[in-house]
């Protein structure tokens, strides 16, 4: 017996259940009719003449009238035997007199005529396993019946519905221009992709030559713009269901490019980077947007997709723009998702900033920043979820504090000093400021939900701050008290960060004479730990001083109108007077002869001075108008509203405050002006040994951070 034709086997998987349950249908009612014709035949006791038909007309048996024969085709066939007999029709010596009319439904059953007469009358019935698969024109007679009732039904719609009729015609000509070639198309598009997965070896390779089992091309056809732009017309003017299905098929196969799942397509793509350049990433995050609201029905896929797209939004090599359009998809499914929905996106997110925060580098900054502040949207959308997750993520960093502080072991603090750790208490910090402002407050005469977390915040960054106080991890402690002072500037938080910086000048770092060095500049914003070849250095120490200066004024001047503050900043004054004193006072000249000197630094000591003359000069002014008011200071809404008509920019303080601004912005846009002209000329190759030094300085601490922080919260 021959191999069996794959189209066969393919019917016998797919379509034969249906045969079956189809003629199952039929099968009480020919049962009847069976038994009574077998009692007719038994009284009788002849059964050569006689004819067992269907009660309901679906089948009819003709019998061959030859005398003495030993019984009818079916004769000593019970009907469960004709049932499971496959898809086999026997001949009769007869030929063509005997044979099986289907006068019902069409059950899409597959008829084969024997190619030798037998030497028997006996029926030649096969097992499903046994069918020897149909010719071509057994296939042919089944796909033409098909045809002729697909035809007698349209000349009947003409009859009983002409307007419908005339509406297909309008809308889909392909229906109305039903053919034969087509109905084999239509199939052959249904079941490619199967097909070519069940094919043998030696076949399938056949089959990747651009042909479909069926001899139809398409088998693994190359999708190219010719084709994209035969579809779109197809689309847009004929409204084709048949591109429709052939782009379907397409976008599946675009969908699982870089899957090794075994499984084939009809379409392949030979450049799978087409696929991922940033047009096309940008084009499909575009067009989730409005689909977003269908999928809601789907919950676990559309965790899935929002996964998918963060992974997208928290990804340091895609462009901006590309970001900012993974961005507005999470926003929408946070904005019109249930609570539950809410919560997994906010969860993802975090991750998402937590992992791509990992490495900070002057290139990466401004990526990351992007990260948080489009985060930080995201929790003000619904405070009550965002609460929740906030204080579950607040809780963890204070676990790892506390697990950092209770164990010993020289590598716990690795789980707090580093980039991830720094970067989610800047993002808190963020995520108050933005939502706990009391204007914003007083606008929805309600407390914010995410108020309660200030504290906590708070309480975690200043144990950070003092977890290892040495000179090393001076950038780190600058990095957060920008972070605290940025939430006591939002929320009109009072936060002790005076003692934090008067702690950097009394460190030995800033009190000894420096050592004399070439070093490049270390850039305190993307730096949380300097160099060990750093240290005891000139440029470090001038690093140092103008970070204390910057940070203490900007302290001071968010209280600068406070009508308490001489008593504010009387004891920080005389503390850094102190300190001037020791480090270039009488004092250190009397100590020098003695071998002691102090750090001999004018430009920290003369900016520290200056500080300390911008204080005095404050604390004098706004004695000066509190000695002017009349309340006490029971009174609250009076002190409230001590100078609250005053601008700040105004104050003593704050006008030096604004002039120091301006003189780092200026130097911060030279200093990124210089950045760019060297990356130009590396590119160029005109940079020469010089530039490739300077390219080495500038990366000095990724190496370093990356080997020392390489742990994920």
């Amino acid at each position: 017996m021959g191999r069996v034709k794959k189209s066969t086997r393919k019917f016998e998987k797919n379509h034969l259940k249906d045969a079956l349950e189809r003629r199952k249908d039929f099968a009480k009612v020919k049962q009847r009719s069976q038994i009574k014709a077998k009692k007719k035949a038994k009284n009788a006791k002849e059964s050569s003449d006689g004819k067992v038909g269907a009660a309901n007309g679906s089948y009819a048996i003709e019998e061959s009238e030859a005398s003495g024969g030993g019984g009818g085709l079916f004769g000593d066939m019970g009907v469960e035997d004709f049932f499971q007999g496959g898809f086999g029709i026997p001949d009769s010596k007869g030929g063509s007199a005997n044979r099986m009319k289907q006068t019902g439904a069409k059950t899409g059953k597959r008829r084969r005529v024997d190619s030798e007469g037998r030497g028997d009358s006996s029926p030649s019935i096969h097992s499903s396993e046994d069918v020897v698969p149909p010719t071509a024109s057994g296939s042919e007679s089944s796909a033409g019946d098909d045809f002729d009732t697909h035809k007698e039904d349209l000349n009947a719609l003409v009859e009983k519905d002409p307007e419908f009729y005339n509406y297909l015609k309008e809308n889909d000509a392909e229906l109305l221009e039903f053919s034969e070639n087509n109905e084999t198309n239509l199939e052959a598009d249904a079941l490619s992709d199967s097909e070519v997965e069940d094919a043998p070896g030696k076949k399938r390779r056949k089959l990747g030559k651009g042909t479909t089992p069926d001899g139809q091309e398409g088998g693994e056809t190359e999708v190219t713009i010719v084709m994209v732009g035969k579809w779109k017309t197809a689309l847009m003017e004929n409204k084709s269901l048949r591109a429709m299905r052939q782009v379907i098929l397409a976008f599946r196969t675009a969908a699982h490019v870089n899957e090794n799942d075994g499984k084939e397509y009809k379409y392949t793509i030979s450049d799978p980077d087409a696929l991922s350049d940033v047009s096309t990433l940008k084009l499909t995050l575009s067009s989730l947007l409005p689909l977003i609201p269908y999928l809601f029905s789907f919950k676990k896929l559309l965790r899935s997709l929002v996964k998918t797209v963060v992974n997208i939004w928290s990804d340091p090599s895609c462009p901006e723009a590309t970001r900012i359009t993974a961005f507005l998809v999470i926003r929408k499914v946070v904005v019109i998702g249930d609570s539950g929905l809410i919560e997994a996106a906010l969860k993802f997110t975090y991750q998402g900033l937590v992992k791509g925060s990992r490495v900070t580098t002057v290139h990466t900054l401004h990526g990351i920043n992007l990260m948080k502040n489009s985060a930080t949207e995201l929790w003000g959308l619904d405070q009550t979820v965002g609460y929740m997750t906030g204080f579950n993520f607040v809780r963890q960093l204070a676990i790892h504090l506390r697990a950092c502080i209770t164990n010993n072991s020289k590598e716990s603090y690795k789980a707090v000093y580093n980039w991830q750790y720094v970067h989610s208490l800047d993002f808190w910090s963020r995520v108050l400021s933005a939502h706990c402002d009391p204007i914003k407050e007083a606008q929805t005469a309600k407390e914010s939900p995410l108020r309660p977390l200030i504290y906590p915040i708070v309480q975690v960054t200043l144990g950070v701050i003092r977890l290892i106080p040495t000179a090393q991890y001076f950038p780190l402690r600058f990095q957060l008290t920008r972070a605290l002072l940025r939430l006591s500037c939002a929320t009109g938080t009072y936060i002790p960060l005076a003692p934090v910086l008067i702690e950097v000048l009394s460190s030995t770092e800033m009190k000894k004479k420096p050592k004399p060095s070439t070093l490049k500049p270390l850039d305190f914003s993307t730096a949380i730990r300097a160099p060990k070849s750093y240290l005891r250095t000139r440029i470090y120490q001038d690093g140092l001083g103008e970070q204390v200066v910057e940070l203490l004024s900007d302290f001071f001047v968010l209280w600068t109108k406070s009508i308490a503050f001489p008593e504010l900043v009387l004891p920080v004054n005389v503390m850094l007077k102190r300190w001037l004193r020791q480090v270039s006072g009488s004092s250190a000249k009397q100590r020098a002869k003695k071998g002691k000197v102090g750090n001999r630094n004018g430009k920290v000591n003369a900016a520290v001075g200056l500080l300390v003359q911008k204080l005095d000069t404050n604390a004098r002014w706004v004695e000066d108008r509190r000695a002017k008011v009349d309340y006490a200071l029971s009174n609250r809404a009076g002190v409230d509203g001590f100078l609250k008509e005053e601008e700040w920019e105004k104050t003593p303080l704050g006008a030096f405050v604004v002039g120091q601004r301006k003189l780092r912005e200026e130097s911060e846009r030279l200093v990124e002006a210089r950045r760019k002209e060297e990356i130009k000329r590396e590119k160029e190759g005109q940079g020469g040994d010089k530039d490739k030094e300077i390219s080495e300085a500038s990366e000095w601490s990724d190496d370093d951070e990356i080997g020392d922080n390489d742990h994920e919260m």
